[in-house]
């Protein structure tokens, strides 16, 4: 997993201190894998085990292993991202934060009733999701119509939980719900592909699989082998703990 992708990946863990430090990183990455802990310390007016805990907040083991990380993307050819059901899974299981898991369980377990939303293809997630939880005698629905979700989220509140699906992240169907669930205070979970998106910033906990959106002859074809694997994730996790 490249640098920046680290970064956004658990940037909830990351503090303004932290944030410096990235922001020196990026802006010098041929200069920095050169350099010392001690020297880029000294350049960000901090101590060398600020620098240590960062490495380690983004999964690195250590400051050696950061630099070495980033010395490596910069020596490898800038090749086209493969486009392969193989990489898309394995990028996803790079991305799954079971931290995120166990907090989005935590809520769900936590809530009166769980509500699920997604349009298209995402729709049936949310179906299997929804029976996933009642296994367990969870309390849990999910609705394809507008007008039925807007007349659930009227009588749910901050003690229940809306989970998202969107893998652009920027569905305007989507987004309507986030927006009334946020002015009657309800808790957002959301699952997205991992980018920035309008989504990410209304949810309470956002949860990543890694499925760029692809089509063919006029026909979305996107991969959604990975949204499978989060799911099953947080349901295996939920199962076993709760």
């Amino acid at each position: 997993m490249r640098f920046e992708e680290r970064v956004h990946k658990f940037e909830y863990k990351l503090n303004d201190t932290d944030d410096q430090i990235v922001e020196y990183i990026e802006k010098n990455k041929q200069d920095f894998v050169n350099q010392s802990i001690q020297s880029v310390a000294a350049c960000l007016y901090t101590v060398p085990n600020t620098i240590t805990r960062l490495s380690k907040k983004l999964g690195y083991d250590g400051f050696s292993h950061l630099k070495s990380s980033i010395k490596e993307e910069l020596d490898s050819a800038k090749a086209t991202e493969e486009d392969s059901s193989y990489y898309f899974i394995q990028k996803t299981f790079d991305l799954i934060d079971m931290e995120r898991i166990e907090t989005a369980a935590k809520m769900i377990h936590e809530s009166k009733h769980v509500l699920f939303f997604g349009v298209g293809d995402s729709a049936d997630f949310c179906e299997m999701m929804a029976r996933n939880l009642r296994v367990v005698g969870k309390t849990s629905e999910h609705y394809i119509h507008r007008h039925e979700m807007i007349h659930m989220l009227e009588k749910m509140s901050h003690q229940d939980v809306l989970f998202l699906i969107s893998l652009s992240g920027e569905t305007p169907q989507v987004l309507e719900m986030a927006e009334k669930a946020k002015q009657r205070e309800i808790p957002i979970i959301s699952l997205t592909h991992f980018t920035r998106n309008s989504l990410q910033e209304a949810a309470a906990v956002n949860l990543y699989c890694y499925a760029p959106k692809k089509t063919k002859n006029g026909y979305n074809i996107t991969d959604r082998t990975p949204v499978m694997i989060v799911l099953q994730t947080l349901s295996q996790f939920y199962w076993d703990h709760f």
